[in-house]
């Protein structure tokens, strides 16, 4: 019996985290019998296309409608946000210049610590995949999520893959791995709804801080939408040397 036809796949970098060890940083036969696109190739192994940023078939840059037949070549590269290959084609939308995130139910310390970092950043404990992506979708929102199944909707534009488990070690990969160091603007947004901080006099506060707080500290942050008053108290330096690390 005649063998299927077959292409062999490459994946780079942090692509070969989705795939089992065997299988990591080598080529890797998929069987496209009756023709196959290279998106359905590529997730057919376990890898999500939000996570891809570029697929090279045979030298060329390709998008991910085109059909495999057989005895292609194919190398498939990460996300590049700080690398401008603008002049291939691109799987997803450009670089991340102001990003924007939408994080699942399981990572709301992950959504508190990229607000204290700067991000715009959303995030509901009661928010389905399907609300999540609708967000994602009308705002140009990254989503982050533990979930693959989540990144390989159909429907899903752009996503990460969360592997740390830790909140902070959650962070330092976020801001790592899409290479957002220089847009970290630490202490600018509420860490509980999301808003911009905005500065404001110590008198006006005083009265809804603790004692100990008024005698120690003049420079006070506010939230404009939920009202939560924010000092350089023991939280705040601990985040410090979080975002110091960065």
């Amino acid at each position: 019996m005649a063998r299927r036809p077959v292409a062999e796949l490459r994946f780079y970098e942090e692509l070969n985290d989705f795939l089992p060890e065997e299988r990591r940083k080598r080529p890797v036969e998929v069987e496209v019998d009756r023709a196959r696109s290279v998106k359905d190739a590529i997730e057919s192994l376990g890898v999500p296309h939000t996570e891809v940023d570029l697929v090279i078939v045979d030298g060329r840059s390709v998008d991910f409608a085109f059909t495999l037949r057989g005895g292609e070549r194919v190398a498939v590269y990460p996300m590049f946000e700080a690398l401008d290959i603008a002049p291939l084609v691109r799987l997803r939308p450009r670089p991340l210049r102001d990003p924007r995130f939408v994080a699942d139910t399981h990572l709301g310390k992950l959504a508190r610590h990229l607000r204290m970092a700067g991000f715009d950043t959303l995030y509901g404990n009661d928010w389905d995949d399907d609300a999540i992506v609708a967000l994602s979708n009308r705002d140009r929102r990254t989503i982050l999520t533990r979930d693959r199944a989540m990144l390989r909707r159909r429907d899903v534009e752009r996503g990460y893959c969360v592997r740390a488990v830790r909140s902070e070690a959650q962070l330092a990969e976020v801001v790592g791995r899409l290479q957002l160091e220089p847009l970290v603007r630490p202490f600018t947004r509420c860490r509980e709804c999301n808003t911009p901080l905005e500065g404001v006099d110590r008198e006006t506060v005083l009265g809804r801080v603790p004692g100990k707080v008024r005698a120690l500290y003049d420079r006070f942050l506010r939230c404009p939408t939920c009202g939560r008053v924010y000092w350089e108290g023991s939280h705040f330096k601990r985040m410090r040397g979080v975002l110091d690390k960065l």
